[in-house]
């Protein structure tokens, strides 16, 4: 798969905006753990291998372990994930797949429970980031890090 266009190169304004609500939401105050297993699942769910790698390797950087890792597609059935944790996958799910699930009250209100109204607002502009994100990769076929590679073929 070629690349499309680069949009840092094409669109060099826009795309530093992205990149300041970027660096708002990282220092926002949210666990940057809980962050980047956030930014995997909806990575997973949105089919961007780019930013799965990108994720999972900075979530190993903050001291994810492999096997939460590992296991993060299966968060509902693994007991590795807090409650806190569990409540925010749900919301990346339900907003991931807005279309499909409509964001039910069921998975904000369980998000209210573990999150302040504050944290709730910081969360959902990081699900909405990570979203937009894995779009403009997906759209633009960033390329995998290992398909650049030259002994890739």
């Amino acid at each position: 798969m070629d690349p499309r266009l680069n949009p840092f190169a094409t669109a060099p304004e826009l795309l530093k905006a992205m990149i300041s609500l970027s660096e708002k939401v990282e220092s926002s105050g949210l666990e940057k753990s809980l962050l980047e297993l956030v930014k995997i699942r909806a990575s997973q769910l949105n089919g961007c291998a780019f930013c799965i790698h990108m994720h999972t390797r900075d979530a190993r950087a903050h001291g994810e372990t492999e096997e939460r890792i590992y296991l993060l597609n299966g968060w509902r059935e693994s007991p590795l994930y807090t409650e806190r944790e569990r409540a925010a996958l749900r919301w990346t799910e339900a907003l991931t797949l807005v279309s499909q699930t409509h964001a039910p009250d069921a998975d904000y209100e369980a998000l209210q429970a573990h999150f302040s109204q504050e944290e709730v607002v910081k969360l959902t502009l990081a699900i909405t980031t990570i979203n937009a994100w894995n779009r403009i990769a997906i759209g633009f076929r960033s390329i995998h890090p290992v398909a650049s590679r030259s002994d890739a073929a």
